[in-house]
């Protein structure tokens, strides 16, 4: 029995047509070279549609805080408040370079949790590993090095070092990591942007990447965590400060231990609903296609309750 009511399959599907509207409302900016215009189209449309739902709605993760956001900022309710009440992480466009550029793997991403189970990330740094579902506690760690962690991931799965791929984003920050990987022979794979999609790739052994390895923003982890709580894997993360401003906005979240590791549990305790509605095609899931005045969209649906994972493909009017 579902001791969270409300939080069903009912709630996933709703998600999923926030982001779909989301993602087509982003679409028509593709290749247009206006990075805040389409995010802005994004925003107000997924927005909309939260505002929509019988959902008693708090923005945990969000477009930055108020000063910062006119909508969906960290804090912000949404919903009719005739529904349970529910904690959203959310990055209404995912890639807004990839999306002004024409380039693959551009996402509307939203993950619901019951109120209270998300960390209320900063708009920092994070650390981050993950892997997939299937190995017992504890076999990688932040603490460790990349090329330890990739040692002890292949002698779990049973392979050879050469035959594992470590997904890194491409950022000169991470020269280090990527030369270390390279040293043990482990196969790197560098994503241009995305770092949700690439913990995600992690549970899917049609991509081939085994574990994703370095920094990227704190909330992004915690959409990451919520999709890894749907199917199962291991995540950790440590927020990464690079001055008193973002010092500032951890203690303003109410976050004390500034040095926390934090586990799977820690950035998303679960049950957890994940869904990505593509704008761009990519790895993931197709991006909104327009034909004969028809739009269609694919859209991955998790839902840690029954541990589905789903592919919605819609095909309506424009």
């Amino acid at each position: 029995m579902n001791q969270y009511k409300g939080f069903n399959a009912n709630l996933a599907l709703e998600a999923a047509l926030a982001t779909e509207k989301a993602a087509i409302a982003a679409s028509y900016m593709v290749g247009r070279g206006d990075e805040k215009a389409a995010d802005k189209e994004a925003v107000d449309a997924l927005r909309t549609a939260l505002n929509a739902m019988d959902i008693t709605g708090r923005i945990v993760i969000g477009e930055g805080e108020r000063d910062e956001a006119p909508m969906l900022y960290i804090g912000e309710e949404v919903g009719t408040k005739n529904g349970p009440g529910i904690d959203i992480a959310l990055d209404p466009l995912e890639g807004t370079t990839l999306t002004a550029k024409a380039m693959a793997n551009a996402l509307a991403v939203m993950a619901f949790a019951p109120k209270g189970q998300m960390l209320y990330a900063p708009d920092v740094y994070m650390d981050k590993i993950a892997i997939g579902p299937g190995f017992e506690p504890g076999i990688v760690d932040l603490d460790k090095s990349p090329a330890d962690n990739a040692r002890a991931l292949a002698k779990a799965k049973g392979i050879s070092v050469e035959n594992l791929t470590v997904c890194v984003l491409d950022r000169t920050r991470h020269s280090p990591i990527i030369d270390e990987l390279r040293s043990v022979k482990a196969r790197v794979l560098l994503i241009t942007d995305g770092d949700v999609q690439g913990v995600i790739n992690t549970t899917d052994p049609d991509t081939q990447v085994d574990m994703y390895i370095g920094q990227g923003g704190a909330p992004e982890g915690v959409l990451a965590a919520a999709a890894l709580q749907c199917v199962g894997g291991q995540m950790q993360g440590r927020l990464h400060f690079r001055n008193d401003v973002e010092v500032g906005r951890a203690r303003r979240v109410g976050i004390d231990d500034l040095d926390i590791k934090y586990d799977l549990d820690g950035l998303c305790a679960g049950p957890a609903i994940f869904v990505a509605t593509g704008v761009t095609p990519g790895s993931l899931v197709d991006g909104v296609r327009f034909k004969n005045g028809r739009v269609t969209t694919e859209t991955l649906v998790m839902n840690s309750i029954d541990r589905s994972v789903q592919r919605l493909r819609s095909d309506r009017p424009v």
